[in-house]
């Protein structure tokens, strides 16, 4: 347990870090999984619209440090090939 009021604050900022770190990264998964199951539909035009609804937001998720730069866009990546390879 904290004992200094240093470490008391730090643990705090900690609680709602993760809170809040918790909770984009949920909304970073959901657009994924939004656009891949529009892939998996074969509906073009929703897997666009999807696709762009999640790059925004898999960008935030970079510049939060959440997920690495390069993750981001592998993920971008493999999804857009994803969506041009429908036909």
């Amino acid at each position: 347990m904290a004992n200094s009021p240093q470490a008391k604050k730090r643990a705090r900022q900690a609680v709602k870090r993760r809170t809040r770190n918790v909770a984009k990264r949920s909304e970073f998964r959901t657009v994924l999984k939004n656009t891949v199951y529009a892939i998996d539909a074969g509906d073009k035009e929703t897997a666009i619209s999807a696709y762009k609804a999640a790059t925004p937001v898999i960008d935030s998720m970079v510049s939060k440090g959440l997920i690495h730069k390069n993750k981001a866009a592998r993920h971008k990546s493999r999804l857009n090939a994803r969506i041009k390879a429908l036909s």
